[in-house]
């Protein structure tokens, strides 16, 4: 569709919705400007992480809002598997990288704290700072209120506390030569650029990267994994997640999607299954 017709689209069904722009911008977590430019055309080739937040606040679906099945948006498909898999979603936390259990530990040594109250202090919050609902400089506020501390940098104790899972970290970089790849992951503002940075993810051009504080919603709730695929543009039988919890898995499952479990005890075995799953359909038998 060119953008003459999905401004003109765009603005009607804003319009049968009864949203005023400023009121859609507030849903959809979008600038007033950017609203504006899409509507007049403007913008030539928004992204379809844009048109799936607008047709999500809008209450519609992709396939509505763009008037033609939105998975036959262009793509640059390397390969398909056997199964006929074309895109591989990566977990991070306990996928990627060791799970940060240890910067509890540290917590608790520097500040005296019972483990218990880090713990639970930190789950209390961790679904709303990774839906993006609570910044932050919020949560670092709170955490160092309860511990008694007058400022705290939550991720610096998260960084030097993750270590990378080399075996995944070399499956991802293969899987990306023969596919296209993606981020899948429930995290805190800021965390995949700062891991990134430091080597501890690789830093490659993911075709799509879903981060939980962006879109405002976490796995397993369903509304991550349609931004996901949205994303992704491919059909629910061509995505693949590699993902540590079962939880997950079977919400990504229940919606069409090949799911691997990763064990992150026996990380060599469960890269060999994904390795497997990930046979290329023109491969040689």
């Amino acid at each position: 569709m060119n953008e003459e017709g999905l401004a003109k689209r765009l603005q009607e069904a804003r319009q049968a919705s009864g949203l005023t722009q400023q009121q859609l911008c507030q849903k959809a977590g979008l600038s007033y400007s950017t609203l504006a430019k899409i509507e007049r055309g403007a913008i030539k080739s928004p992204s379809i992480f844009t048109i799936q937040q607008i047709a999500a606040a809008i209450g519609i679906s992709l396939d509505e809002l763009v008037g033609t099945p939105a998975l036959q948006i262009e793509q640059n498909t390397k390969k398909r598997s056997k199964s006929g898999i074309s895109f591989v979603f990566f977990d991070v936390n306990g996928c990627l990288v060791r799970f940060f259990h240890r910067a509890f530990n540290k917590l608790a040594e520097e500040t005296g704290a019972p483990a218990d109250l880090i713990e639970t202090t930190f789950w209390h919050f961790n679904d709303a700072v990774c839906k993006g609902e609570m910044g932050m400089d919020e949560f670092n506020a709170e955490l160092a209120r309860q511990l008694g501390r007058p400022t705290l940098d939550w991720m610096s104790y998260y960084l030097d506390a993750i270590d990378p899972i080399t075996e995944m970290h070399d499956l991802l970089r293969w899987a990306a030569e023969q596919y296209d790849v993606g981020l899948l992951t429930n995290i805190m503002p800021g965390f995949i650029a700062a891991m990134k940075q430091r080597g501890l993810i690789p830093d490659i051009p993911y075709a799509a990267v879903v981060d939980s504080s962006e879109v405002g919603s976490i796995k397993p709730e369903k509304g991550i994994f349609e931004s996901a695929q949205a994303l992704a543009a491919r059909p629910a039988p061509e995505i693949l997640l590699v993902d540590d919890s079962r939880t997950n898995i079977m919400a990504a499952e229940r919606l069409g999607w090949h799911v691997l479990w990763f064990d992150d005890y026996q990380p060599s075995q469960s890269v060999e299954r994904v390795r497997a799953a990930l046979e290329p359909a023109d491969a040689v038998a």
